[in-house]
C-alpha cells in the first residue's frame, strides 16, 4: 500500500483495509505519540460542559468550586496515558469521577472520561480491567445516591431513584458494548492484514518457483543439447569438418531458442497486469521437441495424439516430457527413448520410458528436475511416478488431470 501511495502521488486508500486508527495502538506509536490534541479538547468540553451543568443544577448539587475543576481536570489529563497505560487510566479516572460525584458535585460530562478511558482499555485488550473499572464507578455511585447520602454534600439531599440507576446501567453497557465492538473489528482488521500478507508471500513463493521451474526446463533441455553437441564437434573437428559445422549449427540453433525462451520468461516478469504475452509452449511442439533431442543424439517414438488441453496442463505436459528426455540424454546410456500419450475423459497420461543403463548416479535426473515435475503435475492436481524399470531402464508416468481450466482461470 505504502508502494502505491508513492507511485500514484496521491493520499494513502486506507479505507480498503479498515480504517487507520486500529494502528495507534502498535508498539512503535505507542511510544512515539502522544494523543494531546484529544486531550486538550475534551478536556476544554468537560470543563466547559460541567460549568454549564452547574448552572443548571443550582439548588440540586454543589458549587462548582477549584477542588471539583482540579478533579475535572486530573481526569481528562489521566487520557494523555490512555494508550501505554490503559488500566492504570481507566481506573484512575473511574476514581476521579468517584471523588468528583461523592463530593456532590453536579453531573454533566464527567462521564465522558471514564468512557473514553474504557473504550480504550477494551480496544486494548484489557476487557477486564475495563469492566471491573466502569463496574466500580456504577457500585460507587449506588452506594453513595442510596445508603451514603445522608453524610454527603450537598446537605438534605435525598436518595436517587432507582429508575436513574437503571439510565446509568443502560449507558454503561452501551460504552462497553461500543467498545468490544470496536475491540472485535480492530481484531478482524488484524488477522484480515496478517491473512493477506501471508497470501501474497504464498503467491510470490509460487511464482518464485514456477519461474524456477521454467528457467530449470529451459535452459536444462538446451544446455544439454549444446553439451552433446559440442562434444561431438570438438571430436570431430579435424576428421570430419562437415559433421563438425552441423554439430556448431545445431549449436547456435539450440542457444538462440534458448535465449529467446528465457527472454519470454524474464518478459512476464517485467510485464505488469496482464499485458498481452508470447504463447507459452505446449505439446504442439512436440516434433520440434523430438527434433532437438534427435540433434544431441537421441531417437525419440511417439505413440499417440494428445487432446486439446487447458494452457497450464498444455504446458506442464510439455515441460514434463522435455524435462524426462533432456534426463535419458544427461544420465541414460541409452539413445533410444519412447514417448506414450493416452487420454480419457478424466485425465492424460504420460509414459516417458528409455532402455538405460544409467551413465551415472543420477539415474533418471537430478533431484530439481524430477522435483519440478512433481511440482508441475501436482499443481494441477496429478501425479508423478519415476523410477527404473524391471529390464534396466527407466520410466517416467505423469497424470494429469483434464478438468482444470476452471481452477487455472480463477489464479
Amino acid at each position: 500500500m505504502e508502494e502505491q501511495r508513492v507511485r500514484g502521488g496521491g493520499p494513502r486508500q486506507w479505507w480498503r483495509h479498515g480504517p487507520p486508527w486500529p494502528n495507534r495502538w502498535n508498539e512503535e506509536e505507542r511510544g512515539a505519540r502522544w494523543p494531546w490534541r484529544s486531550t486538550l479538547v475534551l478536556t476544554v468540553f468537560v470543563l466547559a460542559g460541567s460549568n454549564y451543568a452547574a448552572h443548571q443544577q443550582v439548588h440540586e448539587r454543589a458549587e462548582l468550586n477549584a477542588f471539583a475543576r482540579v478533579l475535572l481536570i486530573v481526569g481528562s489529563g489521566l487520557l494523555l496515558w490512555r494508550q501505554r497505560h490503559p488500566v492504570a487510566v481507566v481506573f484512575g479516572t473511574s476514581a476521579a469521577a468517584m471523588v468528583y460525584l461523592g463530593a456532590g458535585f453536579p453531573y454533566g460530562p464527567v462521564f465522558l472520561t471514564v468512557a473514553l478511558a474504557c473504550f480504550s482499555a477494551v480496544v486494548a485488550g484489557n476487557r477486564r480491567a475495563a469492566w471491573g473499572a466502569v463496574g466500580m464507578l456504577w457500585a460507587g455511585h449506588v452506594l453513595m445516591t442510596h445508603w451514603l447520602y445522608r453524610w454527603l454534600p450537598p446537605s438534605g439531599d435525598s436518595a436517587a431513584p432507582w429508575n436513574q440507576e437503571v439510565v446509568i446501567a443502560t449507558w454503561v453497557v452501551a460504552i462497553v458494548a461500543v467498545a468490544e465492538l470496536a475491540r472485535t473489528r480492530r481484531e478482524q482488521w488484524v488477522r484480515d492484514r496478517a491473512e493477506r500478507a501471508q497470501a501474497a508471500k504464498r503467491r510470490a513463493d509460487e511464482e518464485r518457483l514456477r519461474m524456477a521451474r521454467e528457467l530449470h526446463d529451459v535452459l536444462a533441455h538446451s544446455i544439454s543439447v549444446i553439451n552433446v553437441q559440442a562434444g561431438v564437434g570438438l571430436a570431430l573437428l579435424d576428421t570430419d569438418p562437415e559433421q563438425a559445422r552441423t554439430a556448431l549449427t545445431t549449436i547456435k540453433a539450440a542457444s538462440k531458442e534458448a535465449l529467446g525462451e528465457v527472454r519470454q520468461v524474464l518478459d512476464t516478469l517485467r510485464t505488469p497486469g496482464d499485458a498481452p504475452r508470447t504463447p507459452a509452449p505446449g505439446l504442439s511442439r512436440l516434433p520440434e521437441l523430438v527434433e532437438q533431442a534427435g540433434s544431441a543424439g537421441l531417437t525419440v517414438d511417439v505413440e499417440g495424439e494428445p487432446p486439446r488441453l487447458a494452457p497450464g496442463t498444455d504446458l506442464a505436459a510439455f515441460r514434463i516430457i522435455q524435462e524426462a528426455l533432456t534426463n535419458v540424454v544427461r544420465h541414460s546410456g541409452s539413445r533410444h527413448a519412447r514417448v506414450h500419450l493416452t487420454y480419457d475423459t478424466r485425465e492424460l497420461r504420460l509414459r516417458i520410458d528409455d532402455d538405460g543403463p544409467a551413465t551415472g548416479a543420477d539415474a533418471g535426473g537430478s533431484g530439481n528436475g524430477l522435483a519440478g515435475m512433481r511440482e508441475r503435475a501436482g499443481a494441477l492436481g496429478g501425479t508423478i511416478e519415476a523410477g527404473p524399470r524391471p529390464d534396466g531402464g527407466f520410466r517416467v508416468l505423469a497424470v494429469l488431470p483434464l478438468k482444470v481450466k476452471a481452477k487455472e482461470d480463477d489464479q
